[in-house]
């Protein structure tokens, strides 16, 4: 059972969360541009101003030696459950925007996307520190590279949980605000090439009987929608259902040109934790009748970027969460769906540990008008201060 949280302690938490260090943070964490792959410099941003603040940082290579995570923990000196505060500190591809805090916002790549959430529970670190820590266990602090698609593979998360750098359960600040995500969709991106032998050429140069890759590709994707159609029946309520989505589809040079690739990009979705390994061999075995139709090669890349989840609404740190969302808003947080896929669903299923999505409300992900208000910041400072004070306890008590 969670702790009670008396009015007393959470003020004491609301005192001990900075605004203006917290803002100090988050800037200055968005002013090292990030892009996937490239998050040493950040990394190292992060662990001295962890080290700064007095914390005992690890680093870990975790099967990435150009950026090795960053590792820190609250604990209490005494046995109990830990929580994860886990974040990526990678961005996606895009310009780099630098950081601007402006009437009460904070603008800039990454702000929304996460550093601003990083921020806030390195915040929430300070904050528990201040006010005399948790009663038993721990909070434990991650923060890595490699998150964003298709750039990163979430190889480095996978190797710290294989390592055993894992809590009990884990939260993680995306920026979802609205519900409390028990349910969500696996998910995985594919990119299929379809090619065909010799060079490309022109369009009345062009050999009787050669197969066009364009018109296979072009094929495909009906097939693809056709599957989609066929997935519209699995679907559970609050979550949504299985699908197949073409986002790209690319070739040749120019106009008049029979080229030799053909390039289709975009995500498979499913609703059922376990599924995976069909869903897979389902997808290869379509494309593999489609290559032998069209007389074409076709060559698939498949990347697992995690499997659905269910959480239930009875595990402690669910009670806990609720309990310090009560305590702030004085009322909990509705339970819903997570609409997208994040580092979460690798923890429900590699780890094997609940993981509550929960950050600011922010606006702008994936674009370059990154942009969160910094209230939102502060309240998610203070949950991710409760919510452990709230589920670190003695066993029993």
């Amino acid at each position: 059972m969670p702790r009670n949280l008396s009015a007393d302690l959470v003020e004491k938490v609301r005192s001990a969360v900075s605004r203006e260090r917290l803002v100090a943070t988050a800037i200055a964490l968005v002013e090292v541009p990030s892009p996937t792959r490239s998050a040493g410099a950040v990394a190292n941003r992060l662990a001295e101003i962890l080290t700064g603040d007095g914390f005992a940082v690890e680093r870990h290579v975790a099967d990435w030696p150009d950026a090795p995570a960053v590792v820190t923990r609250v604990d209490s000196g005494k046995p109990g459950p830990v929580l994860q505060f886990d974040g990526h500190l990678d961005t996606v591809h895009l310009p780099f925007v630098p950081p601007r805090h402006e009437d009460g916002y904070l603008y800039g790549s990454g702000a929304s996307d996460m550093k601003g959430g990083i921020a806030a529970f390195v915040e929430a670190a300070r904050a528990l520190r201040e006010v005399g820590g948790v009663e038993a266990g721990g909070v434990l602090l991650t923060a890595h590279d490699l998150h964003e698609g298709p750039w990163g593979d979430r190889c480095q998360l996978r190797s710290l949980i294989s390592q055993g750098i894992a809590g009990d359960a884990v939260m993680l600040p995306e920026y979802f605000a609205d519900k409390l995500p028990l349910v969500g969709r696996g998910m995985a991106i594919f990119e299929i090439h379809v090619r065909r032998d010799g060079e490309p050429v022109h369009e009345v140069l062009r050999p009787a009987g050669l197969p066009s890759v364009l018109n296979a590709g072009a094929d495909l994707v009906v097939k693809l929608r056709d599957l989609d159609d066929t997935l519209t029946g699995t679907a559970l309520p609050g979550i949504g259902r299985d699908s197949v989505f073409v986002g790209q589809i690319e070739a040749g040079e120019i106009y008049n040109q029979s080229p030799v690739d053909c390039l289709v990009r975009g995500t498979r979705r499913w609703v059922t934790p376990g599924t995976v390994a069909g869903v897979e061999q389902g997808f290869r075995e379509l494309l593999e009748r489609h290559a032998q139709a069209t007389g074409t090669q076709i060559d698939l890349e498949y990347s697992l970027q995690g499997d659905a989840f269910r959480i239930d609404e009875s595990e402690s740190v669910v009670a806990a969460f609720q309990t310090a969302h009560r305590a702030l808003t004085g009322g909990p947080l509705p339970a819903g769906a997570k609409p997208f896929l994040d580092d979460g669903n690798l923890f429900c299923s590699m780890a094997g540990i609940p993981a509550l999505t929960h950050g600011p409300a922010a606006t702008g992900a994936h674009t370059l008008n990154e942009c969160v208000a910094v209230d939102e910041l502060v309240r998610v400072a203070q949950v991710y201060a409760l919510t452990p004070l709230a589920f670190c306890v003695e066993t029993g008590a």
